[in-house]
């Protein structure tokens, strides 16, 4: 597991019939990129208005 990526441990999960695992795995998946487009608009928000451009 060192070097597993999340698709294939759903894909696991789910050819061991653990529907919540993978859903837990999705969920916390969909969180953590919704919180980077978050992070990533801000930072971008931020940056325009210290360069004095408007969004």
């Amino acid at each position: 597991m060192v070097s597993e990526i999340t698709p294939l441990m759903i894909i696991s999960k789910l050819e061991q019939y653990d529907y919540a695992g993978a859903t837990a795995i999705a969920s916390v998946m969909l969180v953590v990129s919704f919180l980077l487009l978050l992070a990533i608009n801000a930072l971008q928000a931020w940056t325009a208005r210290r360069h004095g451009r408007s969004e």
